[in-house]
């Protein structure tokens, strides 16, 4: 296995460069937190009662801890003067801004880029949002809307039935467009010293994610059916009970792997079947042989098969929850998962960055800030004095939370 290193303390590609975040729920926060595992200083300006997603329980408990390491946080009342110019002179000292208000909501508090672009031509200026410039700009959007507006949803659930992804991937995936556009926003600075707005959306964001089945319609000129009921490319690409009550995945999606299936499973009168030969033609045959392939993998143990199944070559998978993979021992062997610190105390582990530059991972380099943690520390960083911090804090413009609000 390739030698990992941590990059707790080393130089990582984004250190010197400096995100202030106007972010909340996901897609925003996502956005930041990759900008911080990269070695950017991300600081978070939180309103006086924090991120929501302090707060959030049930499916929403994890969204804090899953897209807020790396990050400094500083609670301030936005509705304030003073609470404004803090901000404005921590904008001053950044290269990028991150913002995923709802449409003109930073404009309202004075920090549309319209605003701020004279007075800060370097600045890197990226807003996340539902839709990008366009009829439905100023509708209200959330990772489900778009997923149902934008076909995902439709391609997800069986016919009549349209389902959400089990994750917050658009908003993910959005943020995720977002730290794209910056990086090459950095590289262009680099070449003009000027900054530029860069924008992503959520729904433009799952438009693409679909390109695939509309791309299939525009060859074809059939509309794609929903995975669950469609036409698939491959012969085999099924999920199978075993002898002890669970269920794998198997595919077979080569005409050399039907070989070597038909081969280690002793299978050769499905081999020297003509009709089979290749994997078109076994498509159209499926109901021919899919049960007895049915039979065969439910005499298997779940870890018996799955251990043939690597041996041989043949992609295959259990099917595994969430929670289930703390202990997968991929993931534990190559130190996929970081461990936080909650302000609270308690311990949590969240996936790192699905990313490796030179040999290198990138890992925790401040735990999840408590709201407001490090305001008094950007205050002095401004050139205020302890009586002035104290009067901020005193006036409610200024706000250290304790734990997680």
């Amino acid at each position: 296995m390739t030698e990992i290193q941590d990059t707790e303390t080393a130089p990582l590609p984004l250190t010197g460069i400096r995100v202030v975040e106007f972010c909340h729920m996901v897609m925003g926060p996502t956005c930041g937190m990759i900008l911080g595992d990269l070695g950017a200083e991300v600081i978070k300006i939180e309103p006086l009662k924090g991120d929501t997603t302090r707060r959030l329980k049930r499916q929403g408990a994890g969204f804090f801890a899953t897209y807020n390491r790396n990050k400094k946080s500083i609670s301030l009342d936005l509705a304030s003067d003073e609470g404004k110019k803090i901000a404005r002179l921590l904008v001053a000292t950044a290269d990028v801004l991150v913002e995923n208000l709802r449409p003109d909501g930073m404009a309202q508090i004075g920090f549309g880029y319209q605003q701020l672009k004279s007075e800060f031509p370097s600045l890197i200026y990226c807003s996340l949002k539902g839709f990008l410039p366009g009829p439905y700009e100023n509708r209200k959007a959330l990772d489900e809307v778009v997923q149902m507006m934008g076909g995902l949803a439709y391609m997800t659930g069986p016919t009549g039935r349209p389902l959400r992804a089990g994750a917050s991937v658009i908003d993910i995936m959005g943020g995720m467009y977002g730290v794209i556009g910056i990086q090459a926003a950095l590289r262009e600075r680099e070449k003009t010293g000027s900054g530029q707005e860069v924008s992503a959306a959520l729904f433009e964001t799952t438009v693409h994610a679909v390109a695939q089945h509309m791309a299939q319609f525009a060859v074809t000129n059939e509309p794609p059916l929903p995975m669950p009921d469609g036409f698939r490319a491959w012969s085999v690409y099924d999920i199978f009970d075993t002898a002890d009550d669970s269920q794998v995945f198997i595919g077979v999606v080569s005409d050399t792997q039907w070989k070597i299936f038909c081969d280690a499973f002793d299978k050769p009168h499905l081999m020297s079947n003509p009709d089979y030969e290749t994997n078109a033609e076994r498509y159209y045959l499926r109901s021919e042989f899919m049960p007895e392939l049915k039979s065969l993998f439910a005499t298997y143990r779940k870890f018996d098969l799955m251990r043939k199944c690597e041996r041989i070559g043949l992609p295959f998978a259990p099917i595994t929850k969430p929670h289930e993979l703390y202990d997968d021992p991929h993931l534990k062997a190559s130190k996929a998962i970081l461990n936080l610190n909650l302000p609270t105390g308690t311990k949590v582990g969240v996936p790192g960055l699905p990313l490796r530059m030179g040999g290198r991972k990138f890992g925790v380099r401040y735990d999840l800030p408590g709201a407001g943690e490090h305001g008094p520390e950007l205050a002095r960083e401004l050139g205020m004095t302890e009586t002035e911090i104290e009067q901020l804090i005193n006036n409610g413009i200024l706000k250290i939370g304790d734990g997680l609000v």
